[in-house]
């Protein structure tokens, strides 16, 4: 048996794992790297292997642009075979990668228009909103804890509750080989526990070996319970100037996260009546599908709102943006306000155009709320040592006072990992992934401590088990 990190190796974005084993492939999500935009930008449209003939099934965790993105690249390279998903991943990629084209027309057709040849890598976009659509026909759901098969007779799985997004799970993977059966976990992106909205993450199952994330191997975060008094003392502070909270905020449960908190202090008179936008008509979709798969909510979610037959995503102050023309309207509108548009780490969508607008005006207040990949635009924008950035082809100064609120990360920090793997029973092996080094080095050493074998491999790297 043989594990291949084609991506996540060493970095975080790119998640894409290939499981061989008895003469198959089997790849673990398939996603978009995020970054330095010409790095990424080969790294997304090429592969070390023939989708139309190497792979035999994909196993898929959850519906996050860097874990589901570059489905649509396989689908052009000729991949038929199933991908395996829980039910509301299904649901949620539908509409993530026909967003996920419509972003790459338009950023070509914008970096055509106004931007240098020697940024544009290639000719056309990576891939179409018609490619996004087609590929649905590929995706195969599935409920949690119930095992499937993924080649039968020699694969079978089953999604265990992640608690990271709607939808989310780890895997576990039973092989048979010459007689013998073995299990390898898969842990997608660990969950924290006493986030609203969904499920805390439940526990992997018995595995000899574990593909393990490492983003917050070495980050203790901030109490949860504490995040929603930063939020409402953020937005108060920036009212009070008349400015606007820029908030990028990933379409897929960051921005309902943020919605649900929001909606809570206003209905505990806790906010001031200040407009908040959701520029992202992605966001809009996203949230009609969190409405439809109640099998994923925690108890929270009933106290708060659904006991009491309340939306918890839309409210008086709220209101969600479609048009293009909405969105330009809103770089015309004085202070103040709350402004959240995609995406999370600032590298697409519409938070770019109101950064260029907005950025540079010191009453306005930039709020990250999430994991922000290295030399992506959002993590040069929160470091303090970067003075201007760049925003297509001209740099900006960072004038707006920035803030960040780590507590409403998705990802368990090191307590959470570390009382993960070490729960697991029988486990021997973790092959440490989606990390950066500064994070998962000190998570390995600790794994040793432990007397587990641990790998922390490049990109392409065979792992033998």
């Amino acid at each position: 048996m043989k594990i291949i990190p084609h991506g996540a190796a060493r970095e975080v974005t790119g998640t894409c794992h290939e499981l061989q084993v008895a003469g198959k492939r089997i790849l673990l999500d398939c996603g978009l790297f995020q970054g330095k935009r010409s790095e990424a930008a080969v790294k997304n449209a090429t592969f070390t292997f023939d989708p139309a003939k190497d792979i035999d099934a994909m196993i898929l965790s959850h519906a996050h642009m860097d874990h589901v993105g570059r489905i649509p690249v396989l689908w052009k390279r000729g991949y038929r075979n199933p991908i395996y998903c829980t039910y509301a991943t299904k649901d949620l990629s539908a509409v993530m990668l026909q967003d996920g084209g419509f972003i790459q027309e338009k950023d070509e057709e914008f970096f055509k228009k106004h931007c240098k040849a020697s940024m544009l890598p290639f000719d056309g976009p990576l891939y179409t909103q018609q490619d996004g659509e087609e590929c649905g026909v590929l995706f195969q759901g599935r409920n949690y804890n119930e095992w499937f098969d993924v080649l039968p007779g020699v694969v079978r799985a089953k999604f265990i509750e992640a608690g990271h997004v709607l939808g989310s799970a780890m895997v576990l993977i039973e092989v048979t080989e010459n007689g013998t059966k073995r299990r390898v976990g898969f842990s997608g992106d660990l969950g924290r526990e006493n986030l609203p909205i969904i499920r805390d993450p439940e526990a992997m199952e018995p595995v000899e070996a574990l593909i393990c994330e490492s983003t917050y191997g070495n980050r203790t975060h901030e109490d949860v319970t504490t995040a929603r008094e930063k939020l409402k003392e953020i937005i108060t502070r920036t009212a009070k100037r008349g400015g606007k909270i820029l908030l990028p905020a990933f379409s897929l449960e960051r921005t309902q996260q943020i919605v649900y908190e929001l909606h809570f202090l206003w209905d505990k008179h806790e906010l001031p009546p200040v407009p908040i936008f959701i520029d992202s008509p992605l966001a809009s979709r996203i949230t009609d599908v969190f409405m439809k798969h109640p099998e994923c909510y925690d108890r929270e979610m009933y106290d708060d709102f659904l006991s009491r037959a309340h939306n918890p995503f839309y409210f008086s102050l709220l209101k969600y943006t479609e048009s293009v023309d909405e969105s330009k309207s809103l770089n015309g509108k004085p202070g103040p306000m709350v402004l959240m548009a995609g995406s999370g780490m600032c590298e697409a969508g519409r938070i770019r155009h109101h950064l260029q607008n907005e950025l540079e005006d010191d009453k306005n207040t930039f709020l990250a709320v999430g994991y922000m990949a290295e030399n992506t635009l959002g993590a040069k924008i929160v470091d303090p040592t970067i003075t201007e950035v760049k925003i297509f082809d001209r740099f900006y100064r960072k004038r707006a006072e920035v803030a960040y609120i780590e507590a409403y990360s998705g990802h368990a920090d090191q307590e959470g990992l570390n009382a993960y793997v070490r729960a697991i029973d029988g486990l021997k092996k973790v092959i440490l992934v989606h990390g950066e080094p500064e994070q998962m080095d000190p998570f390995g050493e600790r794994i040793r401590s432990w007397n587990m074998d641990v790998a922390m491999p490049e990109r392409e790297e065979v792992i033998e088990l």
